[in-house]
């Protein structure tokens, strides 16, 4: 265990209070803890690259960490119709094909190399957008009803192309098995 490791189980850690702070609107707090959490990810990788720290529990940890962090305060947001519900269905279906397919497919091909496709990367800075302009915008009281609808259809958009994106990479990686055998 590392400091690495431990600022990624201290993020963890940071999603039930996220989820608490929102859930009791507390807006200000849950945005200082999102915005928190998002720093120590930055944090956590310059460690870990920096000083030779990387391990193999990190690199299940840390993109644990995030996306704990992202879907409970997604989930969250919307319980409280804050968010609407269809885009966290979204959300969290995506994530649960892209998990699922890793886990199918380590499990039949017996190893799993993860490279993170652009458009995912794209989503996932759509999706931390979208969370951090609305937590700071009940936070502080305003509400730029253009940018956060505008960033709503980003994130749908953006989710669809990736979850579709990641289903279109297994079934390749499952055709290219199956050939081998």
């Amino acid at each position: 265990m590392n400091i690495a490791n431990v600022i990624s189980i201290g993020r963890l850690l940071a999603s039930p209070v996220a989820v608490w702070l929102i859930i009791n609107r507390e807006y200000q707090l849950a945005f200082m803890v999102f915005i928190l959490a998002g720093i120590s990810d930055a944090v956590d990788g310059f460690i870990a690259k920096k000083f030779d720290m990387e391990t193999e529990l990190g690199k299940y940890l840390d993109p644990m960490a995030d996306k704990v962090l992202l879907v409970s305060v997604y989930v969250t947001l919307g319980a409280t119709d804050i968010l609407p519900n269809w885009l966290v269905i979204l959300v969290v279906f995506r994530d649960v094909i892209i998990v699922g397919g890793a886990m199918l497919y380590h499990t039949v091909a017996k190893s799993l190399t993860v490279t993170p496709l652009i458009v995912s990367k794209i989503n996932t800075a759509a999706q931390v957008a979208l969370a951090a302009l609305v937590l700071c915008a009940l936070a502080y009281g305003f509400l730029d009803h253009w940018s956060i609808n505008a960033l709503i259809y980003i994130v749908g958009g953006t989710t669809l192309l990736s979850g579709g994106a990641y289903v279109v990479t297994w079934s390749r990686k499952a055709a290219a098995l199956e050939k081998e055998e």
